[in-house]
């Protein structure tokens, strides 16, 4: 069945085979490869102008301050915000959960509720929990305070943090 002639068939079939893929390698090597200028340096073979002629490569995104999103900021939206929240906190006055309670916690003085084990952290940073203090807490806790026993990662959205600021604000009255 398989002679010599078959058997150096298949072989000249898999090393010209083999050949094709070499020589594809060094023609895609050669083609795509960028050139060598005489100062020793690579450069792009073709490049596409653009019309300002900046480094940076787009528009600065101006950053709105958190006052302004905070005033127009939807309690609704953020009673929905407070599923992550309530694992570990509770809004009823008095009861604390692992964290703290979060009633009036809005303009509360910063360690103040009784009962709870502080850590310690947050009186080095704030006196009083404004609604700008509770952004920059909520963005990254550990970030803000470090030591806190919080072990929450944050909230990367400042419209969120405003909405849910702005429904802890409104339970108190």
């Amino acid at each position: 069945m398989f002679d010599t002639m078959t058997m150096t068939k298949i072989v000249g079939g898999l090393c010209g085979t083999f050949l094709i893929f070499l020589l594809g390698g060094f023609v895609a090597e050669f083609i795509y490869h960028p050139a060598e200028s005489h100062d020793g340096e690579y450069h792009q073979a073709y490049t596409i102008p653009v019309e300002d002629g900046g480094e940076e490569g787009g528009e600065e995104v101006a950053a709105v301050p958190f006052e302004e999103v905070y005033a127009s900021a939807d309690a609704a939206a953020g009673e929905r915000l407070w599923r992550q929240c309530q694992a570990c906190h509770k809004v009823e006055d008095g009861a604390n959960g692992t964290g703290p309670h979060l009633y009036g916690v809005v303009g509360r003085e910063v360690d103040s509720v009784p009962g709870y084990s502080y850590s310690g952290a947050l009186e080095q940073v704030a006196d009083v929990w404004t609604p700008e203090n509770l952004n920059g807490f909520l963005e990254d806790p550990k970030g803000w305070a470090p030591g806190t026993k919080m072990g929450y990662s944050g909230m990367k959205s400042v419209e969120d943090r405003a909405n849910l600021i702005a429904w802890l604000d409104s339970l108190d009255g």
